[in-house]
């Protein structure tokens, strides 16, 4: 299963895959041990000539420890997997690097707008522009300046196992860097109105000197 992952093409996607294969094997050791005794205490307690059904109460150590023994090994699992998220949401939500590039994402309904700075390299200024399209540069660091005109939205990018809700009233940061060139899908995974399932876009991870040839265009009035 874990195998039909989109490709892993950010910096911190390896580390949430890591963290779902240990959840994986952990609910999959439990599947397989639990359904062992289930099939254990059919054949075990299955109905024979001569022996009557008997009420056992529970109050006896042996009888008490199937409760408290598979509780204490939830609880020791359960511990497992919240100490490796922890790890893992320090990497991605704690300790951001400095990013090279800054671009503002609006959302509304129902659409994807990209703002990005000009060759000032600052946003909110006079020569920021703007596209329908997420271009990033492969290798650089780029922090997101997340905003919803309206609802509540989330961007997700599967490839870079990216998402974060956008709040509307709220100025919310995320970052990413993309490690491999390609197109993904921009999806909006937060049920935002009756055309959530058309608020797509595309991202464009290319090499850095081809990003900044498509900058400069843009910035001088090129194709959006």
């Amino acid at each position: 299963m874990l195998e039909d992952l989109p490709v892993a093409a950010g910096s911190f996607a390896r580390t949430i895959d890591q963290h779902m294969r240990l959840i994986y094997w952990i609910c999959g050791v439990w599947f397989v041990a639990a359904q062992g005794v289930l099939f254990y205490f059919l054949w075990r307690f299955r109905q024979r000539p001569g022996v009557r059904a008997a009420w056992l109460p529970a109050e006896g150590r042996r009888e008490l420890a199937w409760i408290f023994a598979p509780v204490l090994l939830v609880l020791v699992c359960d511990l497992v997997i919240e100490f490796d998220s922890a790890r893992v949401w320090a990497a991605v939500k704690e300790h951001a690097p400095e990013a090279s590039l800054e671009v503002g994402v609006h959302a509304s309904q129902f659409a994807w707008e990209y703002q990005y700075p000009g060759p000032d390299g600052r946003l909110d200024t006079a020569d920021d522009f703007r596209a329908r399209q997420l271009h990033v540069p492969v290798g650089r660091v780029v922090s997101l300046r997340l905003e919803s005109r309206d609802v509540l939205h989330s961007i997700f990018v599967p490839q870079l196992r990216l998402k974060q809700d956008i709040v509307p009233g709220r100025q919310l940061r995320s970052w990413f860097e993309a490690t491999r060139e390609g197109t993904w899908p921009v999806v909006c995974a937060e049920l935002c109105g009756v055309g959530h399932t058309f608020m797509q876009s595309t991202m464009v991870a290319e090499a850095a000197d081809t990003y900044d040839r498509w900058a400069a265009a843009q910035a001088a009035g090129g194709a959006r």
